[in-house]
């Protein structure tokens, strides 16, 4: 009978790693244990693994000796690798975003962000990670490994942060006070790590941007700035989040919850910073002064698009047509002119709008709100910019002049619409007629005679109009009001008709 082979080979189940030597074979299986067996004498230490224990026990009699922070190590490549610590020296380089890393296996875990690598997959459910520790952290939701065990109600939880949580739960005696506030802790390390506040010392610091941090967790939050790690990800619209607060603050977008409630006036918000800046509504409070002008603000956004007033900044630019404009609102505004979207629809009548302005004051026809009212005439503007445009007939103001005829209008509009009859343009052609309109009013009234559109409807009697004018025309039918003649005090029903007796007056006049 032959002899069996030798097995060459010995593979691990549960992470399909695959080992030449027996030995090693049975020291990785302790990676999946939860058995620590080697314990050091000198410092109570429990290691999985002897390689661990015996590299530990190098540490503890170590040969190199860094003589800057007097630590040893037992083998020189972790010395000279330590000295980058303080040389800051960083020799691993990202090509695709110019990171640079001082150790090499940091520079490898980074590359996974590039390439989406995720080497560890969860046997159970099939969930992939791009760090050993996320993956073993992400385990004991399986099995059920709960290393943190409170002493109180004997509540186990698999995550120091949820432990320390918990604990704030108990009303109970917190055993170490600090002596400079007063403000008491459950666990030592906390209580050590608030002793930071007090002293200003900040241990953790970055080496690309030189911030530093009092928190190890601070610490490594900040480094997903360079990173780009986003490993909090919401489940329903995939976005994802560098911070945890930043993410289950997200979550109330899909929940519906509004934590913050405004005593005034009972408005509700998802973050509190909206319920912070609301709260000005009431108080008034304008906090961001321009130095220039003087302008206050009681938004910080706002301020700084107000800044660009001065420094004639206009960052954001359309690729399309060039415009460039200073706030961002107002670009994406612009680009739905290329678009041709039109996300705000009117329930009423169907007419929809690209901007939300324009949608909130076509909702005035429909309600008849004219909140504008003119003190010299009596007569009321459901728009703002209708109203400052009327008020130029009492004040005469033209401000708008053309530089080749010297022909002055109180309307851009209007002056814009004059400077055409210089120029001959006519830039909006109709493709089902031919026909050729110099400006935009008058092309979409002009395209409603071929689709039949009427989206100006009477709310009293129902009838219907393809033009604005023809429609607030009609409403006066029902008010009843009228035009007078700020010279004879005449009432007339129409403008036109108020148009025609004053060159009639003016041609009485000239012949007197």
């Amino acid at each position: 009978m032959d002899p069996l082979p030798l097995q060459t080979t010995y593979q691990c189940e549960q992470c399909e790693r695959s080992f030449s030597q027996l030995d090693a074979y049975k020291e990785h299986l302790q990676v999946h244990s939860e058995e620590t067996p080697h314990r050091c004498d000198q410092c109570g230490t429990h290691f999985r693994s002897q390689s661990s224990y015996r590299k530990h026990q190098c540490n503890q009699t170590g040969r190199y000796q860094c003589d800057q922070c007097g630590k040893t190590f037992s083998y020189l490549s972790d010395y000279k690798t330590h000295k980058r610590v303080h040389t800051r020296e960083k020799p691993h380089r990202c090509e695709e975003c110019g990171n640079r890393f001082r150790f090499l296996s940091d520079y490898k875990i980074h590359q996974r962000i590039h390439t989406g690598e995720k080497p560890y997959q969860c046997e159970q459910c099939g969930k992939n990670f791009n760090r050993l520790c996320n993956y073993k952290t992400h385990l004991q939701v399986h099995t059920g490994y709960k290393p943190y065990q409170c002493d109180k109600c004997e509540k186990s939880f698999s995550r120091l942060n949820n432990y320390r949580a918990h604990l704030e739960t108990h009303p109970g005696e917190k055993p170490h006070r600090c002596e400079q506030c007063g403000e008491r802790f459950h666990l030592l390390s906390d209580y050590e790590k608030h002793q930071h506040v007090h002293t200003g010392r900040k241990s953790y610091q970055c080496e690309q941007c030189e911030n530093s941090f009092s928190r190890l967790s601070n610490y490594k939050t900040h480094l997903r700035v360079h990173t780009g790690e986003k490993p909090y990800q919401c489940d329903q619209c995939e976005k994802s989040f560098s911070r945890l607060s930043n993410y289950k603050t997200h979550l109330r977008v899909h929940t519906g919850e509004k934590p913050y409630k405004c005593e005034c006036c009972e408005k509700s918000f998802h973050f509190i910073s909206n319920y912070k800046r609301h709260q000005r509504v009431h108080t008034g409070e304008k906090p961001y002064q321009c130095e220039q002008c003087g302008n206050c603000f009681s938004v910080l956004s706002s301020y700084k698009d107000h800044l660009r007033v001065h420094t004639g900044e206009k960052p954001h630019q359309c690729e399309q047509c060039g415009r460039s404009f200073r706030i961002l609102s107002n670009y994406k505004a612009h680009l739905r002119v290329h678009t041709g979207e039109k996300p705000y629809q009117c329930a009423q009548c169907g007419a929809s709008f690209s901007l939300l302005s324009n949608y909130k004051y076509h909702q005035r026809v429909h309600t008849g709100e004219k909140p504008y009212r003119c003190e010299q005439c009596g007569k009321r503007f459901s728009g703002a910019s209708h109203y400052k445009r009327h008020m130029r007939i009492h004040t005469g103001e033209k401000p708008y002049r053309c530089e080749q005829c010297g022909k002055s209008f109180s309307c851009s509009s209007h002056y814009k619409r004059h400077l055409l009859v210089h120029t001959g343009e006519k830039p909006y052609w109709c493709e089902q007629c031919g026909k050729h309109f110099s400006d935009s009013s008058t092309y979409t009234r002009h395209l409603r005679t071929h689709t039949g559109e009427k989206p100006y409807k009477c709310a009293q009697c129902g009838k219907q109009y393809t033009d604005l004018s023809s429609h607030n025309q009609h409403l006066r039918t029902h008010t009843g009001e009228k035009f007078w003649c700020s010279r004879c005090k005449r009432l007339f029903s129409w403008r036109s008709s108020l148009k025609v007796h004053r060159c009639v007056a003016v041609d009485e006049e000239n012949l007197e």
